[in-house]
């Protein structure tokens, strides 16, 4: 059982209980439970629509049961749930709640932000950094060791990642399709300098150097518990 967008202590307890027993039980949890709370719900001028997702954001009080469950590996993974809503599509549900579409536009924040506030901070090891964003994922999707590990015969599927480079959160900055950024103007050191899909650099300093069409079916493996 792998339980997707654990957003709280609660959440993360039932599957503690659960592998406590014995049940191949597993965890996932997103970036925006760790560093967004149910205030950024609150923002002002319907701001806070930008942080309507599912499920919601939780008291900040969860946060260290969170990064708890992670470093204990009762948590294996962590996401985004990235859906780059503009801010004319968030105002869709502009009086009433229920249109607002779901979905925080976050992918690009993953890896900077995972490293500024939980290795330079001391709350995850540079190694837990890597298995929760790599190596765990793909085991528990079957695409191991093909995918999540740097060996011979892998896919060679890199981030070469700069822990000194530092990143400005911004418009300007992002690449994903939406006009604001929740994480506007923060900076963080720590950032992808390079990325390679199989073998081929697809992203440069900045630059996107893939096109359509270099994506290639990969068929899973059935997952077996460790």
């Amino acid at each position: 059982m792998f339980v997707v967008h654990v957003s709280c202590r609660a959440a993360a307890e039932e599957i503690i209980r659960a592998r406590s027993r014995g049940v191949a039980a597993y965890g996932e949890t997103c970036i925006q439970y760790l560093f967004a709370s149910i205030d950024d719900l609150r923002r002002p001028d319907f701001e806070g629509a930008r942080y309507v997702c599912s499920p919601p954001l939780r008291d900040a009080a969860n946060q260290p049961h969170m990064w708890d469950a992670l470093n204990y590996d009762h948590l294996q993974s962590i996401s985004t749930d990235h859906c780059p809503f503009t801010d004319e599509q968030k105002r869709l549900g502009f009086g009433d709640f229920s249109k607002i579409p779901n979905g925080l536009a976050a992918i690009q924040h993953r890896l900077p932000l995972l490293w500024e506030h939980g290795v330079k901070s001391g709350r995850m090891t540079p190694n837990r950094f890597v298995e929760v964003t790599s190596t765990a994922i793909a085991k528990i999707f079957g695409l191991y060791p093909s995918k999540g590990t740097i060996a011979p015969g892998a896919d060679a599927d890199i981030v070469i990642f700069d822990p000194e480079r530092e990143h400005v959160f911004s418009t300007r900055t992002s690449f994903m399709n939406v006009d604001y950024d929740l994480w506007e103007g923060q900076k963080v050191s720590g950032s992808p300098r390079q990325t390679l899909s199989r073998g081929s650099v697809v992203f440069d300093d900045g630059k996107i150097l893939t096109r359509p069409g270099h994506g290639r079916f990969v068929k899973r493996s059935v997952f077996k518990p460790s």
